[in-house]
């Protein structure tokens, strides 16, 4: 029998009386509330909040986190986003009294501690990336991106060149041209090859004059590296341009190359993604860039110097774009992501990469027999399957199959994403899952492809709600207490 309460809202348990809190008296001098606030904030009748016991609110979330999925009780085969086990011990230290009581207005003698690892772990990511200054404001990948185009800009503007075209391959992140109309540019999209790499000849004909910034995505979104990364960068570098590498996909590369070698000018990490922390459903997240020297003076401000041996928040920077993040960022995942690191140390990051590597080829090969891999036999980090040919003979869609492996007990893989293959499910495994697990998966999988069709049009059937229009609940949220009519 279903748990009623993991359905009902909150003002539905409520009874008059019952109470989860009993407050200590006043300690203060009371005062009329409306000497306090302006009588025009103020509510013309009380707020009526729902009354419940402790237990009652405990048992209520409980029961509705049951209805989640998560990193901790599933598998999230979800490419691009990088779902891998986030280790408790990470939490731990992000949760010590030292760190978690901070305030961010606490002067800075008071917080060498957090201040040393914030400047080591900026000195960190410029190693892994091979670029030497780094700024850990921004508070997401997408955020990076923007912060980083907008340094692009004021440097163009600072050597007296207004430069406007953004390129970015047509299998990009869709935060790439975003990022760059947001930045001020024009963003024109280069086509693929018919191995998934950038279209050399689409590139050339759109690499012109007043080229400012290549957005590139290596290893890409198809989880394939760009052979012609050298090539590229040199050309554009001759037009007096910028490569942005988009950092998304660092997992498959750590200790292994390092896009600064490559010829990056500039990147962003997704931290809580490589490095290991929680994040969906919009954050939390942090997105902190790494450029070149002569892009270094144009960082958001503050940056973390030291100057013998005391640690500072420097503002004294001239030319910065400004803050763009309230305090310093979203420190609590810049923790998380420093203990990962020193957890692993070189050799453990290199062999992260080595096993996601290794592990998503696995799925690859089992896979590609009865979901077509339209680009390469081999990937990194991910590969892109196509459920293609199940539409056109069965009506199965990638949607399908990603609703009904919510039955089995997976979190569906990324569908329709990117736009360059048809009926695209993209899988990423990480190095975080056993054989064991990819093998059930793969089964699972299969088995799904067999099943009529008409069931996988319904699925999934073992949820609360099976498919709700998406599209409606994206522009017209359900946010009020007393639920919707509709």
């Amino acid at each position: 029998m279903r748990n009623q309460q993991a359905t009902q809202l909150l003002s539905e348990l409520s009874h008059p009386g019952r109470t989860a809190v009993t407050w200590p008296k006043c300690d203060v001098p009371e005062q009329p509330i409306e000497d306090l606030i302006p009588g025009n904030y103020l509510s013309d009748k009380a707020l009526q909040l729902p009354e419940l016991t402790e237990g009652e609110v405990v048992r209520h979330y409980t029961n509705l986190s049951t209805k989640n999925m998560s990193v901790d009780t599933h598998y999230y085969p979800l490419g691009s986003c990088t779902m891998k086990y986030n280790p408790k011990r990470n939490e731990r230290l992000a949760s010590l009294p030292g760190i978690v009581d901070l305030h961010p207005y606490q002067d800075e003698s008071t917080i060498q501690g957090m201040l040393q690892l914030l400047f080591e772990l900026q000195g960190i990511f410029s190693e892994i990336s091979g670029l030497p200054a780094c700024s850990l404001q921004p508070a997401a990948g997408a955020h990076g991106e923007l912060t980083a185009l907008m340094v692009a800009a004021k440097y163009f503007k600072s050597i007296g060149e207004d430069r406007k075209v953004v390129l970015a391959p047509d299998s990009s992140h869709g935060t790439n041209p975003a990022s760059a109309q947001m930045a001020g540019f024009k963003a024109v999209s280069i086509k693929s090859d018919p191995a998934g790499g950038v279209d050399m000849d689409d590139f050339r004909a759109k690499l012109t004059d007043d080229i400012a910034v290549l957005m590139i995505t290596n290893p890409s979104t198809l989880g394939l590296f760009e052979k012609n990364i050298r090539e590229i960068a040199d050309a554009v570098h001759a037009k007096g341009g910028l490569i942005y590498l988009d950092g998304a996909n660092m997992n498959a590369i750590l200790g292994i190359t390092r896009p600064g070698d490559f010829g990056a000018d500039m990147m962003h990490y997704n931290p809580h993604k490589t490095f290991s922390g929680p994040h969906g459903g919009g954050g939390p997240g942090a997105g902190p860039i790494c450029v070149t020297d002569k892009l270094e003076p144009f960082l958001p401000s503050p940056v973390v110097v030291k100057e013998g041996e005391t640690y500072k928040l420097n503002f004294d920077r001239p030319e910065s774009i400004g803050r763009v993040r309230s305090f310093f960022g979203n420190v609590g995942v810049l923790v998380r992501a420093y203990c990962y690191i020193l957890s692993h140390g070189p050799v453990g990051l290199r062999e992260i990469s080595e096993n996601a590597v290794l592990n998503a080829n696995y799925l690859l090969s089992q896979v590609k027999h009865f979901l077509p891999v339209p680009r390469g036999e081999r990937c990194m980090h991910e590969f892109v399957a196509s459920a293609g040919k199940l539409k056109q003979e069965r009506g199965i869609t990638a949607m399908d199959i990603g609703k009904r492996l919510l039955d089995y007990g997976f979190h569906a893989p990324t569908v329709y994403f990117p736009l360059t293959v048809p009926e695209a499910i993209m899988i990423e495994p990480t190095e975080t899952e056993s054989k064991e697990t990819l093998d059930a998966f793969v089964q699972t999988l299969f088995r799904i492809t067999e099943e009529d069709a008409e069931l996988l049009h319904e699925a999934p059937h073992s949820t609360p709600i099976s498919r709700p229009n998406e599209v409606q609940a994206a522009r017209s949220p359900c946010l009020r207490a007393d639920f919707c009519s509709s």
